[in-house]
């Protein structure tokens, strides 16, 4: 934190700073020998009546009142990346959009609205980069009147966590009462790495289409021709699955391959066959597959909770770029009696 000559922490931050990334130091207690330090870091969303609101990272809003501060200011606006393939929230997010792509799509100035019958919350959520061209308000009006009008509900994607990623319209947006419902993070790496890892590709076999065996081991049932759109859809798709007894696969993966990125998804393996090497396997044979198209770089998404997938992201290089959220329209207000 900053120190002035005299040695004291300083508050270097104002209101006119929001929006920006900031750093700051809060007392938490009633003095401070019975209190303690807290820091927090993130983009300063709001300043209002006495209360900052910071976004973190991973999305969520603290509350900071402003007699807490003891020490505050601005910091570079995204940490510099130390490996794996540099690529701004923009690039990744339009590539990422491609290969998940709706049955329906309307612009609201530079927003897209997105529908698919309700499979999935990216292939039915707003993707908002950049200005709808309206006033929030109406442009929030305007999305809830375009879902509803499909009879479902308006949801938002929105990112945090990278340069030029959405603190400040996730903040409105919870000003607004809309729910946060769902948080996972985009990763990167180089594609090489994952080519290289020891796997026999013996036994996968690629497909340019999800076959019923295929489907079978997919982790969402009942999959209908919409959902096949959905998962079909891309610049160049593939799909992965090791053969398995009853004709349903021990393990299966889909691959999406856009100039120099590839999107890796649905790597799914039987609870029966983990830990046999399988998910790396498709991986490894995929990444192959991408290669001879060109890709350098890769790309998946990854719930927050889910540590195992995590974990063999990791060994592979992957590193996380920026988490990403789905905030869901307020329930109507009750009818008046």
């Amino acid at each position: 934190m900053e120190m002035s000559a005299v040695g004291r922490l300083e508050v270097r931050i104002t209101a006119a700073d929001v929006g920006k990334r900031v750093s700051v130091r809060r007392l938490t207690g009633a003095s401070v020998t019975a209190g303690k330090f807290t820091d927090t870091v993130g983009v300063l969303t709001s300043w209002d009546e006495g209360v900052l609101v910071i976004t973190r990272r991973d999305g969520e809003s603290v509350r900071i009142p402003e007699s807490s501060l003891v020490a505050g200011k601005v910091v570079p606006a995204a940490p510099a990346r130390r490996r794996g393939p540099a690529a701004s929230y923009e690039e990744l997010a339009r590539v990422s959009a491609r290969a998940w792509r709706p049955v329906e799509s309307e612009r609201l100035g530079d927003w897209e609205l997105r529908a698919a019958s309700g499979f999935t919350r990216r292939a039915n959520s707003v993707l908002p980069l950049g200005d709808p061209g309206l006033p929030l308000d109406e442009a929030l009006t305007a999305v809830r009147r375009w879902y509803g009008a499909r009879g479902l509900p308006a949801y938002v994607q929105t990112a945090t966590g990278a340069e030029g990623t959405q603190e400040l319209l996730c903040g409105e947006l919870e000003r607004r009462g809309w729910v946060r419902e769902v948080t996972a993070e985009l990763w990167a790496g180089a594609l090489a790495p994952v080519a290289d890892l020891r796997a026999d590709p013996c036994g996968v076999v690629l497909s340019r289409t999800a076959d019923a065996a295929w489907l079978a081991r997919y982790q969402r049932k009942g999959v209908s021709d919409v959902a096949l759109r959905v998962l079909g859809g891309g610049p160049s798709v593939w799909f992965a699955a090791v053969p398995g007894a009853q004709g349903v696969p021990d393990a299966i993966g889909r691959l999406v391959v856009d100039g120099r990125w590839a999107g890796f998804a649905a790597v799914e393996v039987a609870p029966e066959q983990r830990r046999r090497g399988l998910a790396t396997t498709v991986m490894a044979v995929l990444a192959r597959q991408a290669l001879d198209e060109g890709a350098s770089a890769g790309w998946l998404q990854v719930e927050t909770d889910n540590a195992g997938a995590r974990e063999l992201y990791a060994r592979m290089g992957f590193t996380a770029h920026h988490a990403y959220h789905h905030y869901r329209e307020p329930d109507p207000a009750p009818a008046a009696r």
